[in-house]
């Protein structure tokens, strides 16, 4: 099982986003020598009450230090994005990185992005698969000409296909039934979210696979999980240094109406400890690699991304997390 790195691209307004910005670097640079195996990278606007590295800009960066390293888009909201600029930008990119990109892609959830860039929230599914049909046509390098319900080419060509041929795989993040039933359909992969109980993703991974199998599709090669992660020498060290943190984290997401966008046989606890049991990855080295081991028997994961921090939380915490799963998680996978 590969193990990648999440970047916590979101901190607070006080902190010096430059300080920020660099401990990320230094986070890739330690994982790397410890071995993991992706970086990734995610998108959201309007992040209020925190600040957001976006992630082209944040991957194009990470690149230097991730040679050898597979990097990802955890998530773009692709409804967001015009396809043209989506699928050069992506292009250039895969360049960058030597052709180790992977694509996961999301239909966002908050109508507040939505209203800010003039599009109709009610619109996201469509313009989503609409997007996603024409960003693989045009990663083919060949003019595309296209009449759309939300977009209209004529005979486009984009600069530069990506270096992958035919293109970079792309995942999908999805969170409700419908949206697990788009990426079975739609993408190589389901990106399974962080925010989900073990037993909700059972059933949805099931759904998953189902659908591929009815629509003929053939089995997907990767099956990515992503977990928030703190590791330290005890769990109750890991405990204090995790959870006020990621209380914070989860209180924005409360605000945003992440809750809302949960399966059906799933929901949050407004108790920390009911919140994390069986979402979270928090303690010492032993009960960690026992965890990934549960997700890996029942769900089949083949890529864990974990995410080791989250607004306010110090380097040194970050570092050490890296660092124990690097050493003492890993080579157990």
């Amino acid at each position: 099982m590969k193990l990648g790195l999440a970047l916590s691209v979101q901190h607070r307004p006080e902190d010096s986003q430059g300080a920020r910005f660099a401990e990320h670097v230094e986070q890739v640079r330690l994982a790397k020598a410890v071995g993991f195996s992706s970086v990734w990278a995610s998108q959201h606007y309007l992040s209020e009450p925190f600040t957001y590295f976006q992630p082209l800009p944040t991957l194009g960066r990470m690149a230097a230090e991730a040679e050898g390293m597979a990097l990802g888009t955890g998530v773009m909201l692709l409804p967001l994005h015009q396809p043209v600029d989506f699928a050069e930008q992506l292009a250039t990119l895969d360049v960058i990185c030597g052709g180790r990109l992977i694509v996961g892609v999301g239909l966002g959830y908050r109508d507040a992005e939505n209203a800010a860039l003039g599009l109709n929230p009610r619109e996201r599914v469509g313009r989503f698969v609409e997007a996603l049909q024409l960003v693989e046509r045009l990663w083919g390098g060949e003019p595309v000409s296209h009449q759309g319900r939300h977009f209209t080419l004529r005979d486009v060509r984009i600069s530069m296909p990506p270096a992958q041929r035919p293109r970079p795989p792309i995942w999908l993040a999805a969170n409700t039934d419908p949206g697990v039933l788009r990426a079975a359909r739609l993408g190589d992969a389901w990106l399974m979210n962080p925010h989900t109980t073990g037993a909700a993703l059972r059933r949805q991974l099931a759904l998953f696979h189902d659908t591929r199998r009815a629509e003929g599709r053939p089995a997907a090669r990767e099956v990515p999980l992503i977990r928030e992660c703190c590791v330290g020498p005890t769990l109750d060290a890991a405990l204090a240094e995790g959870r006020p943190h990621l209380e914070a984290k989860y209180g924005a997401y409360r605000s945003w109406e992440q809750d809302k966008a949960l399966p059906a046989d799933d929901q949050w606890s407004a108790r920390f400890d009911e919140l994390a049991r069986d979402r979270f990855l928090l303690g010492d080295p032993a009960r960690v690699r026992e965890e990934i081991a549960r997700y890996r028997e029942q769900l089949g994961i083949t890529t864990l991304i974990v995410r080791v921090q989250w607004p306010g939380m110090a380097q040194a915490a970050v570092l050490r997390s890296i660092r124990l799963l690097g050493e003492q998680v890993l080579p157990a996978l």
